[in-house]
């Protein structure tokens, strides 16, 4: 019997192609925000953290409830209204780069890439059949991390030789090009599943928020992902500022979607036999490691100098090449945690909820956001500051003890991984948990 050939429709195939734009655009922006906000907008290194936070984290409380939204409206009005609030959001950012007009452009982003999120999910979930979800989904998901990789490898080259204004307007082109195809090619899909009120998502954000038990595990998954949002809140800055501005923030950050494209599949396999919890504490515990890796750069320096020699290939500075090291070491933590967390997660909802609560999974990350890029504000400030405000005299010896800020991180890493071991120990007698 000869295996039948899985074919997609146009739609399933437009609706990939704009998401690409989409990444593109937003990780292009992202890798550079906290710089925008210092070095072209004048905010502090605190203030621009806090807002870079508040704007990611929205990007993942909204969903729900724009979710809401495209479905009184229409997938199609949703997804063509979505792109134009993320073009107009994102050529203001680089045409008006005052604080007044900033935050406003921001919000209007933040609302436009909420609503693409279940928009795109919700098309793929309507173009697939049980037989075909699986491929359409793995597709979707390689094309994810296609979209984030091309738009943080743009970024350097717009960065290096247009200014930091250039990638907003880079962004603008992507997200305008999807609104285009989307105009001309995008026909409304029929729901296939019961629509949710506003009231109905409401209710069950509140359920999960006094869900104690559900509550401290995405808290203490915040904690990992604290770490992995350090790729967007500090390292631009501390890189940028303990080598130079020719660093490229842009090409370490795309080591992490690099290590989990290649590895996610393989490690999933070898741990698909363990206990979800003790796959997501294998990875809890190599978090310390990555950040302990990033702080050893001084160590390194200290043997190499300035420069590491590749076998007279190349060479890079020994900051560099802690952070990559680190940054690996981030991937494969994300490789062990990730698949398994919203497995368990949905383990610990009420039975016949699992769909619901699954949808406020994603937490973690509204959490992390916040967090991460407010502590990383202060850490910035303290050991890695910004050097228009410093003195020469100041600069000798300003970034001396920048790579204390990773010790910071590696006790956060830490105490998440110990908090999941104790987790575990108080709910592994709850009945509604299962064998994992």
């Amino acid at each position: 019997m000869t295996k039948q050939k899985i074919r997609f429709s146009k739609i399933y195939w437009t609706a990939n192609t704009v998401e690409l734009f989409e990444r593109a655009a937003y990780y292009a922006v992202f890798i550079a925000i906290t710089l925008y906000l210092t070095n072209i907008v004048g905010f502090n290194d605190v203030w621009a953290a806090w807002i870079s936070g508040v704007f990611s984290a929205g990007l993942y409380l909204l969903p729900p409830f724009t979710g809401a939204l495209a479905d009184r409206i229409g997938f199609r009005k949703a997804i063509i209204l979505a792109f134009g609030l993320l073009t107009i959001g994102y050529f203001s950012l680089g045409a008006f780069p005052y604080k007044a007009i900033v935050l406003p452009s921001l919000l209007i982003v933040m609302i436009g890439g909420s609503l693409i999120k279940p928009v795109i999910t919700g098309t793929i979930a309507k173009t697939t059949s049980e037989e075909t979800r699986a491929k359409g989904y793995s597709i979707f998901y390689s094309i994810v991390n296609v979209g984030a990789f091309l738009g943080k490898t743009f970024a350097f080259p717009l960065r290096i030789n247009l200014g930091l204004q250039s990638i907003n307007y880079y962004s603008a082109l992507m997200t305008f090009i999807a609104l285009i195809v989307v105009f001309i090619i995008y026909k409304n899909q029929d729901a296939a599943q019961a629509k949710k009120t506003f009231r109905e998502v409401l209710n069950g954000f509140i359920r999960v928020f006094t869900n104690v038990k559900l509550i401290t595990l995405i808290l203490i998954v915040s904690g990992f992902w604290i770490i992995q949002s350090q790729l967007y809140a500090t390292m631009p800055k501390y890189v940028t500022r303990t080598i130079g501005e020719t660093a490229s923030p842009e090409w370490i950050a795309n080591v992490n979607p690099f290590v989990v494209m290649i590895c996610v599949v393989w490690i999933t396999n070898i741990t698909r036999k363990i206990k979800a919890v003790t796959s997501m504490n294998i990875g809890m515990f190599i978090m310390p490691l990555s950040a302990l890796l990033m702080a050893s750069s001084y160590i390194l320096q200290e043997i190499t100098g300035q420069s590491v020699n590749f076998f007279g290939l190349f060479s890079a500075h020994p900051i560099t090449v802690m952070m990559i090291i680190g940054i690996v070491f981030q991937g494969l933590a994300e490789c062990f945690i990730s698949p398994r967390y919203l497995e368990y997660f949905s383990l610990q909802a009420p039975r016949g909820q699992e769909g619901l609560y699954i949808g406020f999974g994603y937490l973690y990350s509204f959490f992390a956001n916040i967090l991460g890029f407010g502590i990383s504000g202060y850490l910035l400030t303290a050991y890695c500051p910004d050097p228009k405000t410093l003195s020469p005299e100041m600069l000798v010896h300003a970034y001396d003890k920048a790579y204390y800020i990773w010790f910071y991180f590696a006790g956060i890493a830490l105490t998440a991984g110990i908090a999941l071991m104790i987790y575990r120990y108080f709910t592994r007698s709850s009945p509604d948990v299962n064998s994992q």
